[in-house]
Formats: C-alpha cells, sequence, structure tokens
C-alpha cells in the first residue's frame, strides 16, 4: 500500500505500475472513508479503435454480430477521424469483477480520475441501488453475453445468416418494448437461463422426426366460444412485454428465433435500470472521484500541477449551459447529480432554516456519507429529485417553469416561480421528465382476435398530446407482424379512449428455416 504523502507519479506518463499504485491509493480512500462496498475491480487499458467499436456494442465487452454494430461503429469512426466527436475517457460494465476499460491515451491524472469514478463511483452503485439488485445478474451477464455471441453464430450456420438477421433485426426493433418494468416473483438468473436454453436445445434435438412434418394439425380450437375476458386471461392481456408476448405466443415462431428473442429481452432487461438511474449514477460518480482525489492531493500523493489537471477535467464535466446558450440540449446530468450531491452534503452539515423546513429527516444530521449511501441504494432520478431538489439549488439553476398548451390561445406563460408554491411545482415537473411513466410510450397487447383472422390488437395511451413518429411506428409495426405471422393494428387512444390514429400492418413473406 502506498504510504501517505509519497506521490503516486509525476507528469503526465504512467505504466501498469503506477495504475496499481493509483488504483489501491483509491481503493484505500473509498472503502476506508467513504465506506464504498464495491465488486471486485477489472482494469483493462483499450485503444481508440477499441473505445470506438465497444460504442457499437453499446459498450458490451462481447456480443453477438449484427449489421448495426458494424454501421454504428463506421460512423463514428468517421466523425472521430474528422474531430466531430470526442471519445470517453472509461466505459464501466456492470458485472462482477467489475470491468473498467480506460482509453490508453489519457495521462496519468485521467486514468487516476476515470479509476475513481469508474471503479468505485459507478462499481458502488452498480451493487447497491435497489433497481440494480432487482433487475441485473451482475455474477452472470458475462457467461450469459458469452452463451448469446455462441448461440446466434451456431443459428446462422444451421439456418442461414439472413434468417437469423431478419429475426434480429425485428427483436432490435422492439426492444425498448421487451422489458417488465415491475419486478415479478422471481429475480433473474442469467446462468440459469442458459442451463435451460441448453435443456431446450437438446431437447428439441433428441425428439425431432421428419415424420411429424407431413402430420396434419386439423382445424384450430374455435375461439368464438372464449368470451373476451376469458380470452385476455388465458393470454395475459393486457402485456406490455412485447417480446416476452410473442416469444411465448407467435403462432408461427421456430423454437431458435423464441430463444433469439429471449435472449434480446434478457440483455434489454439489463439496461433498463441505467435509463432510470444516468443522473443519480453519473453523480455519485463524480461525487465520489471528487472526493478521492481530493484527499489525494490533501495527503500529498498527487502534485499541484496533477490536482489543477483534475479540477479542469472536473470542471468541463460538470459544466451546465443557460438555457439560452447555443449549446444547452437539457440538464448536464453529471452537472446536475453532481450539484445535488453537494447540496445534500451541505444539508446535512451545514443547514440553513430552509433547509431543516425542507429536509427534517437529514438537516443537520453530520453524517454524510451515511445518508448519500442510503440515497444511492434506495432512490432512482424521479424519486431521488422530487424528494432531494432544494430551494437553494432550484434558485441556483435558475429554474422557471413554462406552460405551453397548443390547444390554450394565450401562449407561453411562466407557470412557476421562485416561492414557496413554485419550488414545489418546480421539483414536481422536473422530476416527471425522468419518469419513465411519462417519457417511455404506454403500448399494450390488448387482444387477439383468435375467432377471425387472428389479428393482434395493442394500444398506445398517449400522455400530453405525445403521439408515436408516423415513419418509426409504421416501420416498427411492420417488424411485429413478421414476428407474429399475421396482421397486426395499433391504435393511438387518449385520455378518454378516443382513437387518434390507426396503424395496420400485414407480414411479409420471409422464409425461415427450422
Amino acid at each position: 500500500m502506498t504510504a501517505t504523502g509519497e506521490l503516486l507519479f509525476e507528469g503526465a506518463d504512467w505504466d501498469f505500475r503506477t495504475l496499481q499504485r493509483v488504483c489501491d491509493a483509491c481503493e484505500q480512500v473509498a472503502r476506508d472513508e467513504l465506506k464504498l462496498d464495491v465488486y471486485p475491480n477489472q482494469i483493462e487499458v483499450i485503444t481508440a479503435e477499441q473505445m470506438l467499436d465497444a460504442y457499437s456494442s453499446v459498450g458490451m465487452p462481447l456480443f453477438y454480430k449484427h449489421w448495426s454494430f458494424g454501421k454504428h461503429f463506421a460512423f463514428q469512426e468517421a466523425s472521430y477521424r474528422k474531430g466531430l466527436m470526442g471519445l470517453a475517457y472509461e466505459i464501466v460494465i456492470n458485472s462482477s469483477p467489475c470491468i473498467s476499460y480506460l482509453m490508453e491515451e489519457n495521462t496519468a491524472t485521467m486514468q487516476t480520475l476515470v479509476i475513481a469514478h469508474a471503479a468505485f463511483g459507478h462499481n458502488h452503485f452498480f451493487k447497491n441501488n435497489y433497481l440494480f439488485k432487482q433487475w441485473t445478474d451482475a455474477d452472470g451477464i458475462l457467461d450469459y453475453l458469452e452463451f448469446a455471441k455462441r448461440y446466434v453464430a451456431h443459428c446462422e450456420e444451421r439456418h442461414g445468416r439472413l434468417a437469423v438477421e431478419h429475426t434480429l433485426d425485428a427483436a432490435h426493433a422492439l426492444m425498448s418494448h421487451g422489458i417488465d418494468r415491475y419486478p415479478g416473483k422471481k429475480s433473474l438468473d442469467l446462468r440459469a437461463e442458459e442451463k435451460r436454453a441448453g435443456r431446450r436445445r437438446a431437447h428439441e434435438e433428441s425428439a425431432f422426426n421428419d415424420l411429424w412434418r407431413t402430420v396434419p394439425t386439423g382445424p384450430a380450437k374455435s375461439g368464438a366460444v372464449l368470451d373476451v375476458e376469458r380470452r385476455r386471461q388465458m393470454l395475459g392481456l393486457p402485456q406490455e412485454n412485447l417480446l416476452y408476448f410473442l416469444e411465448k405466443t407467435a403462432p408461427r415462431l421456430k423454437p431458435w428465433q423464441r430463444e433469439i428473442l429471449r435472449i434480446v429481452r434478457h440483455i434489454a432487461q439489463y439496461f433498463y435500470p441505467q435509463s432510470q438511474t444516468k443522473v443519480m449514477n453519473e453523480g455519485t460518480a463524480t461525487y465520489v472521484h471528487y472526493r478521492i482525489l481530493n484527499r489525494l492531493h490533501q495527503q500529498g500523493r498527487l502534485t499541484d500541477g496533477n490536482f489543477l489537471e483534475f479540477l479542469q477535467s472536473h470542471t468541463n464535466v460538470v459544466f451546465q449551459p443557460e438555457f439560452d446558450d447555443p449549446r444547452y440540449s437539457g440538464f448536464n446530468p453529471y452537472a446536475l447529480g453532481f450539484a445535488m450531491m453537494q447540496d445534500i452534503e451541505r444539508i446535512v452539515t451545514n443547514p440553513e432554516a430552509e433547509d431543516r423546513e425542507w429536509f427534517p429527516d437529514i438537516a443537520g444530521t453530520g453524517d454524510t456519507m451515511g445518508v448519500l449511501r442510503d440515497i444511492w441504494a434506495n432512490y432512482r432520478d424521479e424519486s431521488f429529485i422530487s424528494q432531494f431538489m432544494s430551494p437553494r439549488l432550484m434558485r441556483h439553476f435558475r429554474l422557471f417553469h413554462l406552460h405551453d398548451d397548443p390547444e390554450e390561445r394565450a401562449g407561453i406563460r411562466v407557470d412557476a416561480i421562485h416561492d414557496e408554491r413554485g419550488y414545489r411545482r418546480l421539483r414536481r415537473e422536473l422530476s416527471r421528465q425522468y419518469d419513465v411513466g411519462f417519457i417511455d410510450a404506454n403500448i399494450e397487447v390488448v387482444d387477439v382476435d383468435l375467432a377471425g383472422d387472428r389479428r393482434l390488437m395493442l394500444r398506445h395511451t398517449v400522455v400530453k398530446g405525445a403521439q408515436l413518429s408516423e415513419a418509426d411506428t409504421k416501420r416498427v409495426v411492420q417488424h411485429l407482424a413478421d414476428l407474429w405471422s399475421y396482421d397486426v393494428s395499433l391504435v393511438e387512444v387518449d385520455g378518454s379512449d378516443k382513437v387518434l390514429k390507426e396503424y395496420v400492418a400485414h407480414p411479409r413473406n420471409i422464409a425461415v428455416a427450422a
């Protein structure tokens, strides 16, 4: 262990022994002073090209092949070479061990920053936040990705690349609607899923007999005898997880296609918590790296020059453009998350009278890390903002709320300002911008016409007038029809069930081998 006062490095150069010293020093502060609880760390150094490759496969360390990944790689590589985009300093994988990919072009200071940020900040959040505990399997994800890669490659050899590609295209189009939003009775166990997939394949191969292909199936049972409620109950409707419904119910899918839908569904579920915790996750990691590097500088392990380099990079990361700045594109999650973490630290250690009124449970308690660890474990972005955004921070960001309803002729009006009522309105409206109930399209399978043409019927409930993009919806509904093998209709309705628009797609004849 590096002794207090001994420099970890000098200048910008580093080697792997330097990284080991840095990691040990960061771990000492993270565990002993911040009391962080992390997975074992695995740190890997990669090139710019490897970082671009990781971008193209949504940051996963290994993945099955698909044309879209190559397309993303080509686009991002061209943008990077032209100077139109920069690269992340790191990518971190929610797994056990937690894998952190560091850019080899980083200076020693930047490597220290990203190790503190990813290997301890993100790592602690991944391991302790309740959403990640409910929806991800950190111990099994790497083995499952290896299984998925092998399985897709096996399907391409056996059934043809084009057939597999068509199935993956359709599954990827529905990926954002292939998740369960509420926890079920069983937690995700990816190693068990891999074993079940192997048993299913072995059973199919042992029970295969080509003669069954010639046996007539007979007329389908009439659905006319089933009333609507009974039919919907038998099919588990309404169902918001479209991939799950197709995997279990689509009448003409082959077993290998169902397994591919299951693979895409599990990977989509893996990313589900990350979409709900962007502000908290980045805010946690930024706060942790800020605390760790400040402590290392206080201990004399970083020179003043290296610390100034860190502060410049940190300032760039948490920069928040003003609303009238041409660079403004919404809240920077790093800026908002870090500001809220620092504000909570202030409320806990040095509260004002206003803070004691708004946050009586934490104001003045003095245990900053105890309060923060509890928040990191038990909240997501929407609930975090709705409960811990303070009036002082709203004044700092100069927040206000604009009411703009096209059905009203009064024009735009300022609907919330800096007063008691306005603060609560501002906090509520800002938190809704991170609530999946408002930002994700609410699309459900509501019925199937079993007695007629077996049309699959879906409904999108429009929230605040936000209808679906017509061009994208037509393409996605077409993918749905290809997987379902019969007609599919999607209706958009408002809060009073008034039909606003309807999309209908007919299945295309795509040859798929058994």
